[in-house]
């Protein structure tokens, strides 16, 4: 995004930075930093307040163009008075290990903020227009990134009421337990609202979504002789469950088509950690469906990656199954129960060669899930 806006404004642009997971050649124009996802790093907070800076000192003839795509919540941190990058980092895992989606974690993380929830552009004199990417089911631009640039709809009340849904006010550092209970009370003020002056001068829109993805995925497989069946409705919830639910859907659906087909879907899914393992939410979605393939016995194949490249804190974007799955982990003396209760679908796939592997894509549009059957 940032090298096309260089190409796209030339000599118009004069200053700028670039937060991401990983340094880019770009123009020496724009400053880069690099910083730490899914969890804030010190390295975060950097980013963060240099952004503030640099919307601060803009004079108001200016004009501010913010690109946001998914994981910006955690690569430009600025925690409000009071909280250290420590409690935000506390907060961001315990909802990350009890399963909260995006648009929960978000709702919390923009009330422990001086940058999200819309603060960024209050920041600026300038004209601001923010261009997304979104990684987010329903593309909804106040979750994304948690919407440094646009107002917020929710209220401490709400971020407070995710806390007691999410293991409870005592699993939480006490500070954010306090700032958002003096939030809920109306003593600590709140995020930019709708009809906020200081967002007047905002044009906000997304530009690519999972969706994008999806016509990638379709035309790819149409031009490869499968007949594609497209599911736009998104996929959501704890992967374990949907991805049984979801095979079950496909294969009635497919029923009595022709092949070889395709059935493609998108969206995000999320795990409850409960064990100690390593893997991400499509690889234990993958995991999941695996043994409904193995009754099947039919001639399909599953995969799940994340469009980003990255499936948790793992090398991996996602993984592959398919009728032979469990009978080749069982072979080598893999129970995969046991591997799907420890949370532990990486060395799983890792030991059957099953891994998806692309290499970071440089964005995010959530993840997509394909479906072959001959």
């Amino acid at each position: 995004m940032a090298q096309a806006a260089v190409t796209q404004l030339g000599g118009e642009l004069v200053d700028g930075l670039v937060i991401g997971p990983a340094a880019s050649q770009l123009d020496s124009r724009l400053r880069q930093i690099v910083s730490g996802h899914p969890i804030p790093t010190t390295a975060s907070e950097e980013a963060g307040r240099a952004a503030l800076a640099l919307a601060q000192s803009l004079p108001a003839d200016d004009e501010l163009l913010i690109l946001l795509s998914g994981g910006s919540s955690a690569l430009m941190a600025v925690p409000a008075e009071g909280l250290t990058l420590d409690d935000k980092q506390k907060t961001t895992s315990a909802l990350l290990r009890a399963g909260a989606d995006i648009h929960a974690l978000n709702t919390v993380r923009k009330h422990l903020s001086a940058i999200k929830g819309g603060q960024l552009a209050a920041a600026t004199r300038a004209t601001v227009t923010l261009l997304a990417v979104s990684d987010v089911v329903g593309d909804d631009l106040g979750v994304i990134g948690s919407g440094p640039a646009v107002a917020d709809g929710s209220r401490f009340a709400d971020a407070l009421e995710i806390l007691r849904r999410y293991g409870g006010e005592r699993m939480f550092p006490q500070r954010v337990v306090q700032r958002l209970t003096k939030g809920a009370a109306g003593d600590v003020p709140e995020t930019p609202k709708p009809g906020d002056p200081r967002l007047a001068r905002t044009h906000a829109e997304v530009i690519g979504s999972r969706r994008d993805a999806m016509d990638g995925a379709t035309t790819e497989a149409s031009s490869r002789g499968y007949r594609v069946i497209r599911i736009d409705d998104a996929i959501v919830g704890e992967a374990r469950r949907v991805a049984a639910s979801h095979l079950r859907a496909v294969l009635a659906l497919a029923r009595g088509l022709g092949r070889p087909l395709c059935v493609v879907s998108s969206g995000e899914t999320t795990v409850h950690v409960t064990g100690s393992g390593r893997g991400g939410r499509n690889q234990e979605f993958v995991l999941a469906a695996a043994e409904l393939l193995n009754q099947t016995g039919s001639s399909i194949a599953i995969a799940s990656a994340g469009t980003d490249g990255v499936d948790g804190p793992t090398d991996a974007a996602g993984a592959y199954a398919d009728a032979t799955t469990i009978d080749r982990a069982l072979a080598i003396g893999m129970r995969p129960d046991q591997y799907l209760n420890e949370n532990n679908s990486y060395p799983f796939f890792e030991a059957l060669g099953d891994l998806i592997h692309t290499g970071p894509t440089r964005t995010n549009v959530g993840d997509l899930q394909v479906l072959l059957l001959a």
